[in-house]
């Protein structure tokens, strides 16, 4: 069967077959899309009966989603505000010839760039700068867990649009969303965590949820600090079921 896309109690549905075993259904942001992925053999009734048992979880994600705190287009310009592990800064922008480069300094967060840099450019100088604090941190985490779940992996960083990490069980390899260094430390624990766990069990399971219960307790705590931090124009997260 085709993907397509269904109405269901006045919600667009998107059905994704994928040759899995389980099915998986996902509430996005911004504006709360669903969106089902099915094994090869369902049919769109079960899909249907599946998301209409879910309706109400469904209906809280969206909710939730509407209400939250989004920033508005960064600019680059002094004076705006940009997110560090968590905690808020504000831009100063100095122009100056010279190695552009990104300096915390109390609540401020300096840029200097040479003069006439592109607000493109600028963009592109922080967001290396995000890169190198995640490369910073990661190996510690990767070093410190490995060894307590009992795999390892390669990781990379890449910017995501729909998930805060992804696992390749088949290469062992997991990625990170670059928007991670905006947030608090330990979402980005709970990121590196989940996506390890997946090369024990593949798919969102009872039995996974009881990995992460048993691996980290606070698992949960930390997913809702991470999907309650302000949304960036560009972010986007993933409510899944």
């Amino acid at each position: 069967m085709a993907n397509r896309t269904l109405l269901v109690s006045g919600i667009s549905v998107q059905i994704v077959r994928k040759p899995i075993e389980n099915l998986h259904l996902g509430v996005y942001p911004p504006d709360g899309r669903v969106r089902v992925a099915v094994p090869l053999h369902v049919t769109d009734d079960n899909a249907r009966l599946a998301v209409i048992s879910r309706l109400p979880w469904i209906r809280k994600q969206q909710k939730g989603f509407r209400a939250q705190a989004r920033q508005s287009q960064r600019e680059m310009v002094t004076g705006e505000t940009h997110y560090v592990w968590g905690t808020r800064y504000r831009l100063r922008l100095t122009e100056r010839p010279g190695r552009h480069q990104v300096v915390i300094r109390g609540r401020t967060m300096h840029l200097y760039v040479n003069p006439g840099t592109t607000d493109e450019n600028r963009r592109g100088v922080l967001t290396e700068w995000y890169r190198d604090l995640l490369k910073q941190r990661v190996p510690g985490l990767m070093e410190h867990w490995q060894p307590i779940l009992g795999r390892s992996a390669d990781w990379g960083i890449q910017r995501m649009k729909t998930r805060w990490g992804s696992c390749n069980v088949a290469l062992g390899r997991i990625l990170l969303n670059l928007e991670l260094a905006k947030k608090p430390p330990e979402c980005l624990e709970y990121i590196v965590v989940h996506e390890l766990v997946h090369l024990l069990e593949r798919q969102h399971t009872p039995r996974f949820r009881e990995l992460m219960d048993h691996f980290l307790p606070q698992w949960e705590r930390c997913r809702a600090v991470l999907n309650g931090q302000p949304l960036a124009e560009e972010e986007w997260q993933t409510g899944d079921a």
